[in-house]
């Protein structure tokens, strides 16, 4: 069953704090985003094998560790995930980017895809896919299986806020995929919005309406 991994360090909770307020403009909503997605990025990739390389310092040569040659890739969920990229992309900036689309379908409110762009090399990566909510867990479902049915079989998700009903959705609908979260709200509304959440990541991220 996949792990759920709700984040408890200070700086974290502090940066989200900020983002929530109804206050906080498009600049710095942006800005707050992209840092707590970096500090997420640690733990996300706390799993990476490591493996022994000789280097030579300014002292001598020696035996250290780096990362054993793991193929990364990370896969926002169109559009607000684009905004957790370029921070996770200033600790891991080796990894591929790829993108998901998704609509929702006004008649049956189910999330459709409409543009997908991966890494060619979809077997060997590890693929990250972030998206700032987790709400219904809808298009985290749909994204995950658009990735499983090209061929990934290492699959992590991490997003900003999520909703119990969501987490619990998702962790049935994908059991082998571990869930990363910085905030776990209370519950989703009647019409899907998480409580208490920051609204539509999408309008803040982008200052659209």
């Amino acid at each position: 069953m996949a792990k759920v991994h709700v984040f408890d360090h200070p700086l974290i909770q502090h940066k989200v704090t900020i983002i929530r307020k109804v206050t906080t403009g498009t600049r710095e909503f942006r800005q707050l985003v992209d840092e707590v997605a970096m500090l997420m990025a640690y733990e996300v990739t706390r799993d990476l094998p490591l493996e022994d390389v000789e280097i030579e310092t300014p002292i001598c040569k020696t035996i250290q560790k780096q990362i054993s040659g793991k193929k990364l890739g990370l896969v926002p969920i169109l559009r607000a995930g684009l905004g957790m990229v370029d921070g996770m992309l200033k600790m891991i900036p080796t990894a591929k980017v790829g993108h998901i689309g998704l609509y929702r379908d006004h008649d049956t409110l189910q999330p459709v895809e409409y543009f997908v762009k991966l890494p060619s090399d979809v077997e060997e990566r590890e693929f990250i896919v972030v998206d700032p909510m987790l709400a219904t867990g809808g298009s985290a479902i749909v994204a995950i299986q658009s990735l499983k049915n090209r061929g990934a079989k290492n699959i992590k998700f991490m997003c900003l806020i999520a909703a119990p009903e969501g987490v619990e959705t998702l962790k049935e609908a994908h059991p082998d995929v571990d869930i990363f979260v910085a905030v776990l709200d209370e519950k989703l509304n009647e019409i899907g919005y998480i409580i208490p959440g920051l609204g539509d990541a999408g309008d803040r991220l982008f200052g659209t309406k």
